[in-house]
């Protein structure tokens, strides 16, 4: 026979898995944000500055739309910001563009700064399998470009929650790798491909 300790052990547990499938959820679709069911922004040319407000833009090339999702005060962050383990992605509205001028467009909809670097990727490579130094990072030195800026263009310090960055270059056809470089973001799981054709 079963104690009674045990049988609220167990609904303990069920409880608590119940709550990180949904707050898992939750954070990957990203709809309770104001965002469509497929967690891409209602308009595509819309930025967000440092407090929050929308503006539009006028963007270069091809647009792509990239969100950064994490798991925010459910996952595991240090108490400086940096990302401990967990569930944390890059999504984007589309994985093929044509060659010339292009504008990745990161919408940071989680709970830590982001950013997102374009690398070549390799002849036989995949996403994510890149590897991670010491300080948390990947070697970017064949970045091609970054955006790092809350509510601007290029480099910055990370792009705070609630706000957009990008940056806007010319790719030739190949295959690239978009990456958030942040402490130990990479080896959470923030990277996707982007192929030019």
């Amino acid at each position: 026979m079963r104690s009674p300790e045990r049988a609220w052990t167990v609904v303990g547990l069920v409880a608590a898995v119940t709550a990180l499938v949904a707050s898992v959820g939750w954070a990957l679709n990203g709809s309770t944000l104001g965002y469509s069911d497929h967690g891409w922004p209602a308009v595509n040319k819309t930025a967000t500055d440092q407090r929050g407000a929308a503006s539009e833009f006028e963007f270069e090339g091809s647009l792509v739309n990239v969100v950064a999702l994490d798991m925010g005060e459910h996952g595991m962050m240090n108490r400086s910001g940096g990302w401990m383990g967990g569930t944390m992605r890059l999504r984007s509205d589309r994985v093929d563009v044509p060659t010339g001028t292009v504008t990745l467009q990161l919408h940071n909809v989680g709970a830590a700064p982001h950013e997102v670097v374009i690398l070549p990727l390799p002849d036989g490579h995949q996403v994510g399998e890149r590897s991670v130094g010491q300080d948390g990072a990947v070697d970017e030195s064949d970045s091609l470009g970054e955006a790092s800026q809350s509510g601007g263009a290029g480099s910055g310090d990370g792009i705070d929650p609630g706000t957009t960055g990008w940056v806007t270059v010319e790719l030739a056809p190949g295959r690239y790798e978009i990456a958030c470089n942040i402490e130990n973001h990479y080896a959470a799981g923030m990277y996707t491909l982007l192929v030019v054709t």
